[in-house]
């Protein structure tokens, strides 16, 4: 079986690109309105700041010859049903004559501040994985073979996010890699052990800095968090499901 990656390098740089773009055209629209979020939250809420990386997965659907499989990105479609929860809402959800193919989440966290969104993300992508599976197990969507679960995060790289980070445990150690672990090392620790834990098919984290609005320039950490291991891991089981 021949996997075709959709030259995901060159779609991942372009992506990284509108990223960031998408972030600055969003607080110029805001500072044009005379209304501006505190912070960092004014290219938060543009929500078109991963949309590339939407179209690099879709494309690798579309390459990897799964030509009757329906893609969808629109709200009102992507939402799929939980077990701890009625409903949740995904960025991409790939269906095939009433099969659930994939379901991917894609996110983003840039600084200042990285503490506690690093642990609201983290419990998201815990409570995410717990449901869905569950929600497999028990039924909610049919007899069929295990769904890709995915899940993209991309980080700005700074001063702040390489920087050793110091943690309080009065009672009991904390495990031996998160000891002086920056933020980026944290979100790398986080995928691992996603993947590890089979939580999700495939963990991605990608850092980058704001400079790449200029060159889309990203990179990895590690092999088994990195964003081809995650696009080859996609691509296969979209060839798999094709052929079928």
């Amino acid at each position: 079986m021949v996997l075709n990656l959709a030259n995901y390098e060159d779609a991942a740089a372009q992506a990284v690109k509108a990223f960031w773009g998408n972030r600055a055209a969003a607080v110029e629209r805001q500072r044009a309105a005379g209304k501006i979020d505190q912070g960092e939250r004014a290219g938060v809420t543009s929500g078109k700041n991963m949309d590339g990386f939407l179209a690099l997965c879709a494309e690798i659907v579309r390459a990897n010859d799964l030509h009757d499989a329906d893609i969808h990105q629109l709200r009102a479609v992507v939402t799929l049903p939980g077990f701890f929860r009625p409903t949740k809402l995904w960025d991409l959800v790939v269906m095939r004559k009433g099969r659930l193919v994939a379901a991917l989440e894609f996110k983003s966290q840039v600084g200042p501040s990285f503490g506690n969104n690093f642990n609201n993300r983290t419990e998201e992508a815990l409570g995410t994985a717990t449901d869905i599976w569950t929600a497999y197990r028990e039924g909610a969507f049919g007899e069929h073979p295990k769904p890709f679960i995915g899940w993209m995060m991309l980080v700005e790289d700074c001063e702040k996010s390489r920087a050793p980070v110091t943690d309080r445990s009065p009672h009991f150690p904390i495990f031996p890699d998160f000891r002086g672990a920056s933020y980026a090392d944290r979100y790398n620790i986080l995928c691992k052990k996603l993947v590890q834990e089979q939580l999700y098919t495939s963990a991605a984290l990608l850092l980058s800095s704001r400079t790449a609005v200029n060159d889309g320039k990203f990179a990895s950490m590690a092999e088994l968090t990195s964003l081809k291991t995650f696009i080859t891991s996609f691509a296969g089981h979209i060839a798999a499901e094709a052929a079928r």
